[in-house]
């Protein structure tokens, strides 16, 4: 079995909207906007990070804002629900924030024992408040209006939709050390047991199901973590023997980056932990300054004036 993947360091979704976006993450549901950058292939589209204080992996949610792309459909072959920890009784806080807001709900449900609350952000994305079994001792980020009774501790799960679930559970088990933990209908639950927190992925299996297509409100790709580049080469050379295509390391400024597509069509990247969101700005001032990657340092004055300004 394999012990390195260090459970999910991040997920990445598509907006149609920067300011929209940044809104109701930051203020909305309250999380840190931790880095803004720039998509490295599309610099004149933002990429934005919220995450906790110091965008700890396992609770950073990035977007790509994409400005009018439309929007897109969830399916299989994707990612289709993001799932935040949340403390108990806190739900009532959040369907009274949320009707306030006008955020679409659903009733709060049961899975596996532990209670969910399912939304829908402006784009459409499907997210889910979840108070799972046991505590969850993450220091959360709070914002004036959202306490640390009430806020979010970061990723508790998250939800690949797939037409079989076979060859994504081999990759899940086979290469990246999770396990089997139950079954409730078409949906598999998979952990590991590396982290306390942001270890599960439900796997749902929809054997009719149509593809998905990735714009505004759907999940571009789910990211693992790993501790170190090394770490992350060994798990290359494994996933290569496997028969799977996978990219070169790519450098990201804040972690190091390998993609690849498992066999149920999802785009999962490993990633490093290091040198993480500090690399390049103090604690205190993440996200208050828009950090381009050198090889877009000099078009600066032109995104200066190109990207929307967020307020």
């Amino acid at each position: 079995m394999n012990n390195n993947i260090l459970g999910l360091h991040h997920i990445t979704a598509i907006a149609g909207n920067a300011q929209q976006n940044f809104d109701f993450y930051t203020k909305t549901l309250g999380l840190r906007l931790v880095k803004k950058t720039v998509n490295f292939d599309d610099p004149g589209t933002y990429h934005l990070y919220y995450g906790d204080e110091s965008g700890s992996a396992g609770t950073i949610l990035t977007f790509f804002p994409w400005e009018g792309i439309g929007q897109g459909t969830e399916g299989v072959g994707m990612a289709t629900e993001i799932g935040y920890s949340v403390p108990v009784d806190s739900h009532q806080f959040w369907l009274e924030r949320f009707g306030a807001a006008n955020v679409k709900t659903k009733e709060i449900t049961e899975r596996f024992g532990e209670q969910v609350l399912a939304f829908k952000d402006p784009d459409g994305l499907s997210l889910s408040l979840i108070v799972p079994k046991t505590t969850d001792i993450r220091t959360p980020w709070e914002t004036t209006e959202i306490k640390k009774d009430t806020a979010t501790k970061g990723f508790h799960s998250t939800t690949l939709t797939l037409q079989s679930i076979d060859g994504t559970a081999k990759v899940l088990t086979d290469l990246f050390g999770y396990r089997l933990l139950g079954q409730e209908e078409n949906r598999y639950r998979f952990i590991t047991d590396t982290v306390e927190n942001a270890a599960i992925v439900d796997l749902l299996e929809v054997p009719a199901g149509h593809r998905g297509r990735n714009a505004a409100g759907t999940n571009h790709h789910v990211a693992f973590r790993v501790k170190n580049e090394d770490i992350q080469m060994e798990l290359r050379e494994q996933i290569l023997s496997k028969n799977l295509q996978i990219t070169p390391k790519i450098d990201r400024d804040y972690f190091y980056s390998l993609y690849f597509r498992e066999p149920g069509g999802v785009l999962f990247e490993i990633a490093t932990e290091n040198p993480g969101f500090t690399v390049d700005e103090p604690l205190n001032e993440l996200g208050t300054h828009l950090k381009l990657p050198h090889q877009h340092e000099h078009l600066r004055e032109d995104l200066d004036k190109l990207l929307p300004k967020l307020i």
